[in-house]
């Protein structure tokens, strides 16, 4: 059976992309080797934990002697690269961290693949000339925009964050993995994602959460902070395009079309709230917003471009907001009244 290696898949979008992945290829083996910090949790993965066609394995990208063995083990034929530090919080407080997971981290994954795939710079042996190494990565490499315009292929890198700056780097190991020594390698950048099992400190759960808590929803700055948001779902969708189907040495950019404020998404969810599962006091949502000091560097606004992967590989986001929204308080109800 084919194996794929999936690195950091008990994290949100990892979790998401795994039982998709099975489901829609009953022929392949998926390693899932994750570290479990903080963001990955394996009751998130409780649906195929009993599948035969997958393997957990608890462990750190950085660890070259561990990786090299799952490589030898499982004969691995491909590479998802979901493993990395995420919360721009903690890269703020904490860079180390994310310069270790997210740029050596990449590194020793990729350098790895290279010896174990290729014979020599631009020449795959025999058996793995189909493998190929898939990076996941984030539009905040490409810094901020202003009031107009969106993020393409051809933005240049401007990141502003060392979490941004430290993917933005991860980037550029794998594109120079490719013209040094010919790998078959693609890249996806995302927009903000939303959706089930997004861990707990993030955005849209912290709404949900302070709400049925009756605590105050903190708001960086104005609140007019735009992002784009997309459906976890439609983005697993997209990279799995993009890994079977993409160009070797591409990037595609995967996002949403769903421009909002923070302050949109705060208020949005509140209405929702108040039709779902109204306060006991009868008033709305609404009124335990309240203003936080903004981050150091926040970025003012997101938006992506996904013309070429819709153009050239046929991806469509099949949720628009409101719909993704509804199925994502829904799941969180459920979550915070066990």
């Amino acid at each position: 059976m084919t194996s794929i290696l999936i690195t950091g898949g008990a994290g949100f979008i990892g979790s998401n992309f795994i039982p998709f992945f099975l489901e829609n290829n009953k022929n392949i083996r998926v390693v899932n080797l994750d570290k479990l910090t903080y963001a990955g949790d394996l009751e998130n993965l409780r649906e195929i934990e009993s599948n035969s066609n997958y393997v957990f394995v608890k462990g750190d990208i950085c660890d070259r002697e561990l990786v090299e063995d799952l490589f030898q083990r499982y004969d691995i034929r491909g590479v998802i690269n979901f493993a990395a530090e995420s919360h721009v919080d903690n890269s703020i407080k904490n860079p180390d961290a994310f310069i270790k997971t997210n740029v050596f981290g990449t590194f020793n994954l990729i350098d790895i693949a290279k010896n174990f795939w290729m014979e020599a710079p631009h020449k795959y042996k025999e058996e793995y000339k189909d493998c190929r190494f898939h990076h996941v990565s984030t539009d905040e490499v490409y810094g901020t925009l202003g009031e107009t315009g969106l993020f393409t292929e051809e933005t240049p890198y401007a990141p502003n964050s060392p979490y941004s700056a430290s993917k933005a780097s991860s980037d550029f190991v794998v594109r120079s993995y490719y013209h040094t020594y010919g790998m078959n390698v693609v890249t996806t950048n995302c927009s903000n994602n939303y959706g089930p099992k997004q861990h707990d400190e993030k955005l849209i759960p912290t709404i949900i959460r302070k709400c049925l808590a009756e605590e105050n929803i903190p708001i960086y700055g104005d609140g007019m902070n735009v992002r784009d948001w997309l459906y976890v779902l439609d983005h697993c969708k997209g990279i799995d395009l993009a890994f079977k189907t993409g160009k070797t040495s591409e990037t595609y950019n995967i996002g949403g079309k769903n421009e909002s404020t923070n302050m949109y998404i705060v208020d949005a969810i509140c209405v929702i709230l108040d039709e779902v599962s109204p306060r006991e006091n009868g008033s709305s949502y609404i009124d335990l917003k309240s203003f936080v000091t903004d981050r150091p560097g926040h970025d003012y606004r997101y938006a992506i471009d996904a013309s070429k992967i819709e153009n050239e590989l046929g991806w469509k986001a099949d949720e628009n907001f409101e719909s993704g929204i509804r199925k994502t308080i829904e799941w969180y109800l459920n979550k915070y009244s066990k």
